[in-house]
């Protein structure tokens, strides 16, 4: 049985969503100058090569065909989407409220929990999923008029985060995280090359937004935004994979929304967007809710 290293995994997990949030706000900063199916194939093909060095210095072992190579397949096509969802998403709202409505995922962990593995929730972990959702409503607020439908596709992240997490823990824990970053990366290049090629069969009017637009043409600062955000997939995939491993969800999870306050962060200072009073209160409310959901 694995033992747990809870100091470290914390760490490591503060690391990686510092990391994260950072190339999540450099996503949103370049979204217009390109489309999505670039930043997969282009920041994994400059990825993959850096973990194939990585783990034949460190950790030859994990060079090998994953143990739950069905398993690891899944969870990596579950976070390609989830990542698909939360970046189509970001040109169109405010990172903060796309972070609060994207960490709602430990009440989905919670839900999963009780209705697919068949946990028994608490009435705790019941009153932490109604306040989670109290507190999605008053970020979205779905009867203003202003409401954004985009706003609903961070939940869908968090819907396929959560399940990709449960997977890590439970059904892909023996496997080495770098090959588990490997294994996502991969998935990145093929599905994001698939999808361009699709795209590119499509009538030239409707080839256009961060979703359908021709790949951009790649200069000096192309390739260093390219390269940073490399560097924070490598950081987050690697990261989470051995933070879930080797902690418990319940305790990994409370400082995985360190995320929403680095969001904050860098939502005032790239982009000048404040949240105000409502809002700031919702996701006050999305995080108790998620650590009561976690601490249950």
């Amino acid at each position: 049985m694995r033992t747990d290293k809870l100091p470290l995994a914390v760490g490591v997990i503060l690391f990686t969503v510092l990391a994260l949030s950072l190339g999540d706000a450099l996503i949103k900063l370049t979204s217009g100058n390109f489309v999505i199916w670039q930043i997969f194939v282009i920041r994994s093909v400059i990825a993959i090569p850096c973990l194939l060095a990585i783990m034949a210095w460190t950790a030859r072992d994990a060079l090998r065909l994953p143990r739950s190579a069905g398993w690891t397949i899944i969870r990596s096509l579950l976070l390609v989407g989830m990542w698909v969802s939360y970046y189509i998403s970001l040109p169109y709202l405010s990172l903060s409220v796309a972070a609060a409505a994207y960490y709602t995922l430990p009440l989905f962990i919670t839900l999963f929990s009780a209705v697919v593995i068949g946990d028994t929730v608490s009435r705790t972990g019941w009153i932490a999923v109604v306040l989670g959702f109290v507190g999605v409503l008053m970020i979205l607020r779905p009867n203003a008029d202003d409401f954004n439908w985009y706003a609903l596709l961070p939940l869908l992240s968090a819907v396929l985060y959560a399940i990709a997490m449960i997977l890590t823990r439970t059904k892909c824990r023996v496997e080495h995280p770098l090959m588990l970053s490997l294994a996502l990366n991969i998935c990145f290049v093929l599905v994001g090359g698939i999808a361009a090629w699709f795209i590119s069969t499509f009538p030239v009017e409707l080839r256009e937004g961060f979703l359908l637009a021709p790949w951009a043409r790649m200069g000096t600062s192309q390739w260093l935004s390219m390269g940073l955000l490399a560097a924070a997939i490598l950081i987050g995939s690697i990261g989470a994979a051995y933070a879930y491993q080797n902690g418990p969800s319940s305790v990994i999870g409370i400082f995985d929304f360190a995320y929403v306050g680095f969001a904050v962060l860098w939502g005032v200072l790239f982009f000048s967007e404040i949240p105000d009073l409502t809002s700031i209160a919702g996701m006050v409310i999305i995080v108790g809710a998620g650590i009561l959901s976690l601490r249950q």
